[in-house]
């Protein structure tokens, strides 16, 4: 019990501090935008190093997954058609017999 006072009161005095914090900064304004940018070749240097470290695929691997995912797309195509074709015959079929 004493603890979860200890703790309520540390979170209270957590909270003021940050809202002490949050009323400083909305004072002060927006930040002055200065060197914080990064320049274009230090973007682009930064951006070549991390596809450095990128694992590519082979060419056999890149081959194999782009057959793969044409023969799922086909398939996956084909069955959506059918359940379309059925579907539609079937609502055809209904009306037709009322």
């Amino acid at each position: 019990m004493d603890q979860e006072l200890t703790g309520n009161r540390a979170m209270r005095r957590l909270q003021q501090k940050e809202e002490e914090r949050a009323k400083r900064r909305r004072a002060q304004g927006p930040r002055p935008r200065g060197r914080d940018r990064v320049g274009f070749r230090q973007f682009v240097r930064e951006v070549r190093q991390e596809l450095k470290k990128v694992a590519w695929p082979t060419r056999q691997e890149t081959t194999t997954f782009t057959v793969v995912v044409l023969i799922v797309t086909s398939v996956l195509t084909v069955v959506t058609f059918g359940f379309d074709v059925a579907a539609k015959e079937s609502v055809l079929w209904f009306l037709r017999a009322s």
